[in-house]
């Protein structure tokens, strides 16, 4: 056996068999100070005028207007390692801008993007975002994608989805998104356009946005913009509400700020993406029997840790295994949203094919977050169910009923079962990988091929010459 450390907890030492092949992306170097590379961003953006240029006209119009000027800016929720304080942080240089072009802090208001997520709490918040934007007397509030009363109804869009956006956002002076470029599963890259959709609109919004056609595109992928329909979708919303200007970063796999991408709404966004997509694809020469990987920061449930199964999906031999261990740390709600959690289960009952039949009929009623559990399903097109283990402490016996593919603390020692925590991850490395080997004949076990994907979702696996 080798060891090598997974990124959960700290860094928690794994053994694998002596012949894995071990993939990490590239590391594409990281900046030396970002303070200063932040705040020249919003100098020097890209194809637009300087951020205080934006300030001073937002300013003369609510002149004009005779309102008081208001500024939103909107951040990402918990679920992605946006650096929102300390001397990578984005947003303390963006309010202080404001501030000396002449806005009151009573007049920026930080709104947290969550989509249909759940509402971070005061603590969350806190944690995540610098001490010195609540000192400077700056206002934090989630978005409320069922909240009717602050959604405002822009129509529909060109595919005829509705367009129900935060009615605080809309009537901003001057809109300005947050956020953090990696590849994504669905939409191809994270940020820029998602700040708004899904970031900021309504739970309706979803139907057409996330539906099941959609999700099913052959370029609703990871890395491809163009042709890619959730990215066309995102991006005709954005548009449709208004985004004056973005302030996008991306990072190494040490979550160190690698670019920062300021400007114009679609021109910054995808100069951050060919940034991103120069180093997280990872090239294969072949696929595997056994792939171990993780769920890496955004798998703080059941629900996110989606993002590693689709991207093991290239790495996978046809109903090959894939061993996840997972950092569930969304204590509350290790899973997922009842909604998430019921259509998961439809999944484990029916299998693949069937579901997919299911949510694609005319007499399908669309469910909210349907949208994972089909990526899911992706990966159990490709893999039996009972070839996914997967191990985070905090899915106990109750919530494991529910999940597909083959609970990781029933794989452990009696003893541990029921006390399981991270520390127990090497543990049920070793016994997911004797599993596996056991579904093969005695003599094909020594010959089975193994991978492990140091990045989880991060890094997005690709064959050569495919």
């Amino acid at each position: 056996m080798k060891s090598v450390q997974i990124p959960l907890g700290g860094g928690i030492d794994i053994p694998l068999p002596d012949g894995t092949d071990i993939y990490r992306m590239a590391s594409p170097g990281s900046i030396e100070n970002p303070g200063k590379a932040i705040r020249a961003s919003l100098d020097n953006p890209v194809s637009s005028p300087p951020l205080a240029v934006l300030a001073r006209d937002a300013l003369d119009r609510s002149i004009e207007s005779g309102k008081p000027p208001r500024a939103v800016i909107l951040v990402s929720d918990n679920t992605r390692p946006v650096p929102y304080s300390g001397e990578q942080g984005i947003l303390l240089p963006v309010v202080e801008l404001l501030l000396r072009e002449g806005f009151k802090p009573g007049g920026i208001l930080v709104i947290v993007a969550t989509g249909t997520h759940r509402a971070m709490t005061d603590t969350e918040i806190r944690a995540m975002v610098d001490p010195e934007i609540f000192r400077l007397g700056i206002t934090v509030e989630n978005h409320d994608c069922k909240d009717t009363a602050n959604l405002t109804d822009l129509g529909t869009t060109s595919r005829g989805g509705r367009i129900y956006i935060n009615r605080k956002y809309l009537e901003a002076d001057l809109k300005i998104l947050t956020g953090l470029v990696e590849s994504h599963f669905m939409a191809g890259f994270s940020g820029g356009r998602k700040s708004v959709c899904p970031g900021v609109i309504g739970e309706e919004s979803t139907f057409v946005f996330h539906g099941a056609d959609m999700m099913a595109h052959p370029e609703a992928r990871d890395l491809v913009l163009d042709g890619n329909p959730c990215h066309e979708e995102s991006l005709e919303v954005a548009r449709r509400a208004g985004a004056d200007f973005i302030v996008n970063v991306t990072l190494d796999h040490s979550f160190n700020i690698t670019g920062v991408f300021a400007g114009e709404l679609e021109a910054a966004h995808r100069a951050a993406a060919e940034k991103v997509r120069s180093y997280v694809g990872i090239l294969l020469e072949k696929q595997y029997d056994i792939v171990i990987s993780h769920a890496g920061f955004v798998g703080v449930n059941h629900y996110q840790a989606a993002k590693v199964g689709v991207a093991s999906i290239a790495a996978l031999k046809e109903k090959g295994h894939l061993i996840v261990a997972a950092d569930n740390t969304d204590t509350a709600n290790p899973v997922g949203s009842l909604q998430y959690r019921t259509v998961l289960q439809l999944l484990k009952l029916n299998g693949p094919e069937k579901f997919l039949r299911m949510i694609t009929s005319a007499d399908w009623t669309f469910i909210p977050e349907q949208w994972q559990v089909q990526m899911w399903a992706k990966l159990f097109s490709r893999i039996p169910m009972e070839h996914f283990y997967y191990f985070a402490p905090q899915i106990d016996r109750r919530y494991a009923e529910i999940i597909p593919g083959r609970d990781g603390r029933l794989l452990l020692p009696a003893d541990r079962r029921d006390t399981a925590d991270l520390r127990d991850i090497p543990a049920f490395i070793e016994a997911a990988l004797r599993a596996a080997a056991e579904t093969y004949p005695p003599e094909q076990r020594a010959a089975l091929s193994v991978a492990y994907l140091s990045d989880g979702p991060y890094g997005i696996p690709c064959i050569q010459d495919k």
